[in-house]
Parts: C-alpha cells; sequence; structure tokens
C-alpha cells in the first residue's frame, strides 16, 4: 500500500512542486491551501505523513499539530520553516513533530528525510509486535491501555503480583477481568506454574463442590474413579475463581477454611490434603450487595478482597479505545489472511464515540465483524453495523455557516431521523431511546419539519 502523504502550504507553487516530487517517487499524495482545509481532509482520510508550513491563514501550522498529536497520533509531522521562524520550528519538534525543513526546499534532502521517517515507523512497528511477542508468554501486553484509570490498574498489577496477597477484581462482563488475572500471574514468583481458571456459574451446583475440591470414587452416582479439582489442578500455580459471586452459598464456608487453612477435603474422604495455590477472584457483581441480599458471605468477601483491582467500562476509558481497535486489527488480519492495515478517521470516530454496553468484547465483536465485510485495505464507515454508521453520518455534519440555533436544528433533525430509521419508524422505540415522551417526541417533528409517517 502506497503511503499517504497530506502537503499543507498556502503557496500553491510550493504545494505543486512538492506534491510532483512526492507522487514521482510513488507516494498518494493530498494537497491542502491551510491548516483548516487539512483538517478537514484528514477527518476524511488516513494519512501517514502531514508537511506543513508554519505560516498560513485561518490555521497555522503550530496550531495544525496540535490538533493533529491530539486526534491522530498515528500521523508523523514536518514543519517547512523560513529562517526567520527557526525558533518556532525548534519548538513544533519540542510538541511533537518529527522534523523541520528550511526555505527554500531541497527535494533531495526532503526525499531523503521522508524516507528515513518511513524506516523509523516501520521499525518502531516492527518493535512494538515483537515486543509484544515476547511479552506475550507473561500475558501482560494483551491489556491494552494508555489512560489514567488503565495506568493505575497496572501499577496495581505490578505491586501486588509480587506477593501472595489473594486478589478480588471487579468490573462489568467484557472488561477483560481474566486477562487482569493473568497478568497477575505472569509477573508473579508463581509464573513457572499453571494458571486454572473455572467459571463458577457455568458449573451445575449438585457438582461444583467435586469440580473445586475433587472427589473419591464411589463418593456418589457417577464417580467412577478419583478426581483431582480446581485446586489441586492449580497445583503451586494461580487459581482463578471467575463470577464468584455464582458460588452456592453451602459451599462457601468450605472454600474459607480452604483460603485459611491451607488445605482441602475431597468428596468423599475424611482426610485433608493440603494445597499451595493462590487464589484470585473476580465477579461483575457487588459483592456488599449480595451480602446484604444474604447471598454471600461477609468473612468470605473479606478474605478475598485483600486486594482489589476494579476495571473500568470502557466509556470510562474512550481514548483507549484506538489502540484497542488497531490491535484487534492485528490480531484478526493474521487469523482472516487479510491486508488490512488500519480504519478511517471517520469510522474511528464513530467506535470512540458509541456507548459500548457490551464493553471490550462488544468493540472486538465489531472490528472483527467489519474486517469481515472489508475487502479494502482500511475499514471505513460503510463496514461498520448501521447504528454506528448512523452516529457516523451526524458527526461529520457541516456547521461551520451556519447560527448556533440553524446548527442544533440540524443535529436534533438528522439525530432523529437516524433513530427513526435505526427503530424500523417505531416512534415508541424512538422517544424511550431518546428519554422523551411520544407528545414531546411529535412536538420535535413539527418544530423540525419531520415528515409523520406511519411505521
Amino acid at each position: 500500500m502506497k503511503k499517504r502523504i497530506l502537503v499543507v502550504d498556502d503557496e500553491e507553487i510550493i504545494r505543486d512542486s512538492i506534491g510532483f516530487i512526492l507522487e514521482k517517487e510513488g507516494y498518494a499524495v493530498r494537497k491542502a491551501e491551510n491548516g483548516a482545509v487539512a483538517l478537514k481532509l484528514m477527518n476524511e482520510n488516513l494519512f501517514d505523513l502531514v508537511i506543513t508550513d508554519i505560516e498560513m491563514p485561518e490555521l497555522r501550522g503550530p496550531e495544525l499539530l496540535e490538533k493533529i498529536s491530539e486526534r491522530f497520533p498515528q500521523t508523523f509531522v514536518i514543519i517547512i520553516t523560513a529562517y526567520a521562524s527557526i525558533e518556532t520550528a525548534v519548538a513544533a519538534i519540542r510538541k511533537g513533530a518529527y522534523d523541520y525543513l528550511l526555505k527554500p526546499i531541497e527535494f533531495d534532502d526532503l526525499l531523503f528525510r521522508i524516507k528515513k521517517l518511513f524506516e523509523y515507523k516501520d521499525l518502531i512497528l516492527e518493535n512494538t509486535l515483537l515486543r509484544q511477542e515476547v511479552n506475550r508468554k507473561f500475558d501482560f501486553s494483551s491489556i491494552i491501555g494508555q489512560s489514567e484509570a488503565m495506568k493505575k490498574i497496572f501499577s496495581d498489577i505490578q505491586k501486588v503480583a509480587p506477593t501472595e496477597g489473594t486478589v478480588l477484581i471487579t468490573g462489568k462482563s467484557g472488561t477483560g477481568k481474566e486477562l487482569v488475572a493473568r497478568a497477575v500471574h505472569g509477573h508473579s514468583k508463581r509464573s513457572g506454574k499453571r494458571f486454572h481458571a473455572i467459571n463458577c456459574g457455568a458449573i451445575v451446583e449438585t457438582l461444583f463442590e467435586s469440580e473445586l475440591f475433587g472427589h473419591k470414587k464411589g463418593s456418589f452416582t457417577g464417580a467412577t474413579s478419583d478426581k483431582d479439582g480446581a485446586f489441586k489442578a492449580a497445583e503451586g500455580g494461580t487459581l482463578l475463581l471467575d463470577e464468584i459471586s455464582e458460588m452456592p452459598l453451602h459451599l462457601q464456608p468450605k472454600l474459607l477454611r480452604a483460603l485459611e487453612q491451607r488445605e482441602i477435603t475431597p468428596v468423599g474422604s475424611n482426610d485433608t490434603i493440603p494445597i499451595n495455590v493462590r487464589i484470585i477472584a473476580a465477579t461483575n457483581r457487588n459483592l456488599k450487595e449480595e451480602i446484604a441480599k444474604g447471598k454471600f458471605r461477609e468473612d468470605l468477601f473479606y478474605r478475598l478482597n485483600v486486594v482489589e483491582i476494579h476495571l473500568p467500562e470502557l466509556s470510562e476509558r474512550s481514548e483507549d479505545i484506538p489502540l484497542l481497535v488497531n490491535s484487534f486489527i492485528s490480531k484478526f488480519r493474521g487469523e482472516m489472511g487479510k491486508a488490512i492495515k488500519a480504519i478511517s478517521n471517520q469510522a474511528m470516530s464513530a467506535l470512540v464515540n458509541h456507548q459500548w454496553k457490551g464493553q471490550i468484547r462488544e468493540l472486538q465483536n465489531i472490528v472483527e465483524r467489519a474486517m469481515i465485510f472489508c475487502d479494502a485495505e482500511i475499514i471505513d464507515v460503510q463496514h461498520l453495523p448501521e447504528e454506528l454508521q448512523a452516529s457516523a453520518q451526524i458527526s461529520v455534519i457541516d456547521y461551520s455557516s451556519q447560527s448556533l440555533k440553524d446548527a442544533v436544528h440540524m443535529f436534533e433533525r438528522r439525530y432523529i431521523e437516524q433513530k427513526l430509521k435505526h427503530h424500523g419508524g417505531d416512534k415508541d422505540r424512538v422517544a424511550k431511546d431518546l428519554g422523551l415522551s411520544l407528545s414531546t417526541l411529535y412536538r420535535k417533528f413539527e418544530e423540525l419539519g419531520i415528515p409523520l409517517k406511519e411505521k
């Protein structure tokens, strides 16, 4: 795939000459006469590099650099400057620009710098992938995020992992609780031993005790041989008790005893067996509320909750969504054998602004679906589900020439029309989705000029 370069300069002869030279070298080039036009193009296209002048009308180079750093961190920037503004160029380097060029531009020098830049960018990608492969054995690189919330989680993992402390991981389904548990194990002294996970919500209640502690031959109908339970399976390593709130109440004292006495008694045996296992528990429920309902023992809660690691919802760390999306693209690219390399800015914007009720698991499913339907190298809006396509269309309305009142009306109309389309014209469902009464919705139709059509 050709590298995509955006040339931004208010002097036509400069941007045309740079564009001509770059196209001769095989690059895909777009041109913009100022920073404002450049941003509009970047909202619609993915660029590897932006080459921009400093002094331009409407939006200067340094301001454009700031916006690129905020919105498109994967895009590199080269600043063009006259000698008189070299201090500004140096300041731009400090703010994230990759390099700067002095006027008049030496084209051979420009091409050399661009070649080195892309070599550097490819090397960064290669090293990142290599580092991920090396770290994957510790199951730590699978936890993706640079938000403050995730930095705290990384810090907590690093602090608690080397200890023997019991860990309680809380958070909504789909937030990555098992990944955190594996990271704790991978950075612990037990990392060379087994990590064993059981889902307490998936075990039939009558077999729960046997699955956890094991049983002796003949201890119940169907017990045709001795069986080791989860505690013995994780001997020397780490046992994750996922969805711990689903553990039957009558078995919770036996788990508490195993934690405190470091021994278990298999079903049908009178002999205790010593155990050497670190326990990590996880739940998507509020255990204090479960205690108040009489469904969970308070003493077991405090024994499990030596250290709590709470995973935030995806909406609380939306800045991590681009990292997650790119990770999923890399993952599924190999599995599907497709040449998909990236996602368009407009499609990414739709993902960032979506409310992810299914958390990371839902986001991963959407990216996988998009890659199935995408036959190009870049995932675009049309590869997303209809609901997300609607969000993307709303996000690109041009309000620049309108008054505030008109812009608000346009947004409301487009938004309601997309909701009507999403719900098949069912006005009751649209009203509920928007948090409005049906009468208020009808007033909006009249106010915004939306035709009243039957379902």
